[in-house]
């Protein structure tokens, strides 16, 4: 009778923990954002918008650069009055040390640091993810010189944003979330070679993933909405920004504020600049914002008209049959993507790209067209549509992957779309980019589709499928 009632009584605590798991995971998986996250700014006319691209081609023994994000960057900064808020994912020098890689992370630490000495009165805040401390685990050497000297370092509170694991994410918040991170760590640094060891706790922060992914900087007379992170490893990358003016500015500044308001931060400056009266709309998004634009535009679009995509990751459900129902009705889709052969030294095996190039080209009736960037150990890194139109055609880009992580309010992200006429510089730049890098007219830049084609298809898409249901992905 005893040893009844003490299994029953074991049952019934196994299922009260049951129950706070799955309770906890469901709430932090639908809980109420913060304000000013998921934002969608008015829409603002603006004379000019620049187009910034850095691009990497050529064999691994003799890699040609056309990188100019980072320059025009460092000049903005320069060029700043006022202030400069920047908010950037990854900011930090480790890597594998396989390649010769540009110093971005201690150029743009320099860059702010000759500001704020030349300069003490511009207000300097630089925003960031608890990736660059691998969650805790140790210090970040620029960002502990940044705060130093003068400078307001924010690491962004993640802590308050959904969970994207549902099924990890109660175990980490019920059980082991309050032993915290910091302390000596004895295991590789998933982040690369010369990173510093890290503990397990530190292990299984990480596993609860979600980030501040955004890549952005304001000053009070420009703003540059960007793919490219100021990380060492990540320097050879391709990548796509755009530079604007205006008050889409203080749209930015909104939305960071937001990151402060929820991170112990304290109050960003305001945009007091003018408003332009140009033909250039120009609309800031963050988070699901990107993804409501990115599904209305793919609808619009009709017959002979044509969408471009380049990008890093593309396994969104949503706009993965929407561009095929496009197809469908006689859109021409054209999408440049990554193998993803290739994270931090370390080799992939093509999710989610491969297997979803797989599904549109069979789906797409013939006018859907992919096309792999050749990399060379870096990665095509832009996350950018293009609706290319009779008269007037739209862009959105940014930071956002095509993901559920990057546009269902899990990662924060900002985007900006813009809508012009076909003869702005901006329109004919973009027509001209990816012409260059579909035809191939003066370098290797992209390969066909089969370069990839490999026996393992049906595997790929059955770990594709599977870890999209878990949704136990980096993805």
């Amino acid at each position: 009778m005893k040893k009844l009632i003490k299994n029953n009584k074991n049952l019934t605590i196994l299922l009260a923990l049951i129950l706070v798991v799955a309770a906890t995971s469901i709430y932090h998986s639908y809980k109420p954002l913060p304000e000013d996250v998921s934002f969608e700014g008015d829409v603002h006319y603006v004379k000019e918008v620049d187009f910034l691209y850095d691009l990497t081609y050529g064999q691994k023994d003799n890699l040609q650069k056309e990188h100019e994000i980072f320059d025009r960057i460092y000049e903005v900064i320069e060029e700043a009055e006022e202030f400069i808020v920047i908010d950037m994912f990854l900011f930090n020098g480790y890597n594998d040390g396989e390649m010769d890689y540009p110093p971005l992370s201690d150029t743009l630490m320099k860059n702010l640091l000759s500001k704020k000495k030349d300069n003490p009165e511009v207000e300097i805040v630089f925003i960031t993810d608890e990736i660059n401390t691998t969650y805790g685990s140790h210090e970040a050497e620029e960002l502990k010189t940044l705060e130093e000297n003068g400078i307001e370092v924010i690491e962004t509170d993640v802590h308050v944003l959904r969970d994207s694991n549902p099924l990890y994410s109660g175990l980490w918040r019920v059980f082991f979330q309050w032993f915290g991170q910091g302390g000596s760590g004895w295991l590789k640094n998933p982040m690369a070679k010369s990173a510093p060891d890290t503990t397990v706790r530190s292990y299984l922060k990480l596993m609860n993933i979600k980030a501040n992914h955004r890549k952005v900087i304001a000053t009070d007379k420009k703003a540059i909405i960007s793919s490219a992170n100021p990380h060492d490893a990540s320097g050879l990358h391709s990548n796509t920004a755009f530079e604007v003016s205006g008050p889409v500015i203080q749209d930015i500044l909104e939305t960071e504020q937001a990151v402060l308001d929820f991170s112990g931060g304290g109050t960003l400056p305001e945009y007091k600049g003018d408003a332009e009266e140009g033909d250039i709309a120009v609309q800031l998004l963050t988070e699901r914002k990107i993804l409501d634009h990115v599904l209305k535009e793919i609808k619009r679009s009709k017959d002979k008209e044509e969408i471009w995509v380049g990008m890093f990751y593309l396994a969104e459900r949503r706009i993965i049959e929407e561009l095929i129902d496009a197809a469908d009705r006689g859109v021409t889709v054209n999408l440049i993507l990554d193998p993803n052969e290739h994270a931090f030294g370390q080799q992939k095996i093509g999710l989610p790209n491969r297997p979803v190039a797989a599904e549109l080209v069979e789906e797409g009736q013939g006018n859907i067209e992919i096309r792999w960037y050749n990399t060379q150990g870096e990665q095509y890194h832009p996350k950018m549509i293009y609706f290319k139109r009779e008269e007037e055609s739209t862009i959105i880009g940014g930071s956002a992957n095509f993901t559920r992580r990057n546009l269902y309010d899990l990662n924060l992200e900002t985007d900006i779309k813009i809508t012009a006429s076909n003869d702005e510089q901006v329109m004919m730049e973009m027509n001209e980019y990816f012409l260059r890098l579909w035809s191939n007219e003066d370098e290797m830049y992209t390969l066909p589709l089969e370069s990839y084609k490999d026996e393992m298809t049906f595997m790929k898409k059955a770990m594709y499928r599977i870890q999209k249901i878990l949704r136990f992905t980096t993805y």
